[in-house]
């Protein structure tokens, strides 16, 4: 998921995506460890996503407690 894609999400849609992937990085994770993933590469890019996402959500949260205390 690129960055553009994730600033056209609302704040809820980034809430419910950061749930899903994280539960989804969860059992990569455990299928993992109980036998080897076609490719192994998608639990660092899956937490990166997290991260893309995280981080949109925190700015967004930012930019709104910036325009209330104004």
């Amino acid at each position: 998921m690129k960055n553009s894609e994730i600033r056209e999400l609302s704040t809820a849609e980034i809430v419910e995506r950061i749930d899903t992937e994280e539960n989804m990085l969860a059992r990569m994770r455990m299928n993992h460890a109980v036998s080897p993933l076609d490719n192994p590469n998608k639990i660092p890019a899956t937490k990166k996503v997290i991260a893309r996402l995280k981080t949109e959500l925190r700015s967004r949260q930012a930019a709104e407690k910036a325009e209330s205390t104004e």
